[in-house]
């Protein structure tokens, strides 16, 4: 559940479950809420499971396992997948390497399981690997005035500059780190992490404190970040070729062996991907998994979609075949084809541009 869900609901939430975690849905008036994030800044309580590694070997245990190289200097952060033998994600991830531990946050249907796996899996190494989720709390604050926001109300430290860094400060008399992070909403990004025990005057000091942000939930959250454009585990990544969804952030094709590496690497060098990510404008709202067509020929399916705000209009990320044919598009809504038109991603330009765009060499 949400850390502070009491603080929440005063502030006249609705909630819903996402990987098993009560999160905040939304506090009434979503569409507005939107429009003052994309203007101004806005903060949103995460539900991350999180894992904490800890031992000699940590860094080498960890990066041997994910897709990407996890950094060896504190303060530094990076993000990555755990493959299949199939190249398939199983999790998407962010490692941070905070000195003597590793702090890794997963979705939060994917921790328990992560950590048991890895903890079986450590044989002679010296590695703990700790389910932690209950203990810390996770602000995100998004927005063009995002760095206004967090320049306002943290002490002792200055707000860190590199994409996945983080400093440790202080807001309020509660200690806590700032991680710049991806920009998944198409807007200067930070997540604030503390401790659970810190987490509602962490929230208050965001919300209330210095420059003031509005509280948003996960409904906007999935607005936000279709119109930048940036796929998300449960939607778009969750058991997906990472080739598909043109994720390079994430990949680190120069690093050494992992489980799912061959097949990533195979893809890359015959040059493309069997399928790839799109943005579609659509006359309405289809349902995830519903059916794009070219004519008669099926190309692939929406993953998502939602009316944007900013666009004044139904918006869809849908993943089609690479070389699906020329023609007119359409989407099935309702049982009926609806025209759809593909449009290129972001659907907005925003502060900043997410890490997660897909791109395709």
């Amino acid at each position: 559940m949400t850390v502070i869900e009491g603080v929440h609901a005063d502030h006249g939430a609705t909630f819903r479950e996402v990987g098993g975690r009560r999160v905040v849905a939304h506090y009434g008036r979503p569409e507005r809420t939107h429009r003052a994030v994309r203007n101004v800044v806005g903060v949103c309580e995460f539900g991350y499971g999180v894992l904490v590694v800890t031992g000699e070997d940590r860094v080498d245990y960890v990066d041997n396992a994910v897709s990407n190289r996890v950094p060896d200097t504190d303060g530094e952060g990076t993000y990555a997948l755990l493959l299949d033998p199939q190249g398939r994600v199983e999790t998407d991830m962010y490692v941070y390497n905070a000195g003597e531990r590793l702090l890794v946050f997963t979705p939060p249907q994917e921790a328990a399981a992560l950590a048991e796996d890895w903890q079986e899996k450590t044989f002679i190494q010296d590695v703990d690997i700790r389910l932690a989720t209950d203990e810390f709390a996770v602000f995100g604050v998004h927005g063009p005035k995002a760095t206004e926001k967090i320049a306002s109300v943290l002490h002792q430290a200055s707000s860190p500059e590199p994409a996945l860094s983080f400093n440790r400060g202080e807001l309020g008399d509660a200690g806590v780190s700032v991680i710049r992070t991806d920009n998944l909403a198409g807007e200067e990004s930070y997540d604030v992490v503390c401790g659970a025990d810190d987490a509602e005057r962490v929230f208050d000091t965001l919300v209330n404190r210095g420059l003031n942000a509005v509280p948003f939930g996960y409904r906007t959250w999935e607005t936000l970040t279709l119109e930048a454009g940036s796929p998300l585990f449960d939607t778009e990544i969750d058991g997906a070729l990472p080739n598909d969804l043109g994720l390079r952030t994430a990949l680190d094709f120069e690093k050494g062996c992992y489980v799912g590496q061959e097949v990533v690497s195979r893809v890359e060098n015959q040059g493309y991907p069997g399928s790839r990510l799109v943005g579609l404008t659509v006359d309405a709202v289809p349902d995830p998994g519903a059916a794009v067509s070219v004519g008669d020929e099926h190309v692939g399916e929406v993953t998502r979609a939602v009316e944007s705000p900013t666009v004044s209009g139904p918006i869809a990320m849908a993943k089609l075949d690479w070389d699906y044919p020329d023609g007119d598009l359409t989407v099935s809504v309702d049982g009926e084809d609806v025209p759809a038109e593909r449009r290129e991603l972001p659907f907005v330009d925003g502060s900043a541009v997410s890490a997660r765009l897909p791109t395709y060499e």
